[in-house]
């Protein structure tokens, strides 16, 4: 089975700042990782193909993403990265960033709605015209939220219906406090939107990260599933994100564990077909 991680990371806190990679608690992974430390990791898990997603917002690692893509020999097969939405002129953004290097690995854009102070950021009315650019353009975009924005969220998707959609993390529930509600009942309001889907991902991180395993996190994958189904819902590692509280190959072996009841045709849509189908990766 060909497996796409849709859902990882590189940094370098030596080039560039991350302000969301501040506090004491994140200094584990406050170091670079590079294309070869994914090669490594990946190879090891036995990832055929990623998805890289932004980290900052500057189109300026976009760039960089879409060059290390393109010498990644087909490791990368798609990047996520980041535009201003506000700004006048979205598409023009969106085209110049394909006309270089890599530009034709662009695949979707990010913003990290869920760090805005204002919760009603993606309400505002140049966001909308950002989103209608990149959904125009044929790219996804990546929803990047948290229960309290998931009905905000819920009603951009309803207004684009043209747009292709993906939840991000399963929208953060809060797994470490054991708590089902109000996250269950938004996710499956969301999930009503054909429009959506989810990526089975960043689970351990909200759990507590010295103590969790495949039991405490099955109720989640589980709703993901009924809410989803496998054609919706896709595999992503979260690394080196995960690495606070797991390694690489423990985060393949949980999606593994939680998804063992599915037949091969659904863990294929999970692991590979949901991820080239949004995405619309060339593998």
């Amino acid at each position: 089975m060909i497996v796409v991680d849709a859902h990882h990371h590189l940094w370098d806190p030596r080039a560039r700042e991350y302000p969301w990679m501040a506090g004491p608690e994140l200094a584990p992974i406050r170091h670079p990782y590079t294309l070869e430390d994914l090669r490594r990791e990946t190879a090891a898990a036995g990832i055929a193909h990623t998805v890289l997603v932004q980290t900052v917002s500057h189109e300026a690692e976009t760039e960089e993403f879409l060059v290390t893509a393109s010498a990644s020999q087909g490791l990368i097969a798609g990047v996520v990265g980041w535009v201003d939405l506000t700004a006048p002129d979205v598409a023009g953004a969106l085209d110049r960033l394909r006309a270089g290097r890599g530009g034709d690995l662009l695949v979707g854009v990010r913003h990290q709605v869920e760090d805005e102070s204002d919760l009603s950021w993606l309400a505002r009315p140049a966001v909308r015209r950002g989103l209608r650019a990149v959904a125009a353009a044929g790219l996804a975009y990546d929803l990047l939220v948290r229960v309290p924005q998931l009905p905000l969220a819920r009603s951009v998707a309803g207004e684009l219906p043209d747009a292709r959609l993906v939840l991000d993390h399963a929208a953060k529930p809060g797994v470490a406090g054991g708590s089902l509600d109000p996250w269950a009942g938004e996710l499956a309001a969301i999930a009503r939107l054909p429009n959506v889907v989810c990526k089975l991902s960043g689970l351990v991180t909200e759990a507590r990260w010295d103590d969790w395993d495949a039991d405490l996190m099955r109720p989640y994958a589980d709703h993901l599933l009924a809410a989803f189904g496998p054609d919706r819902l896709m595999f992503g590692s979260d690394w080196p994100v995960c690495e606070l509280a797991a390694s690489y190959g423990q985060v393949r072996g949980l999606a593994e564990a939680l998804l063992e009841g599915l037949s091969p045709a659904e863990r294929d849509a999970v692991f590979r077909g949901t991820a080239a189908r949004t995405y619309r990766l060339v593998l």
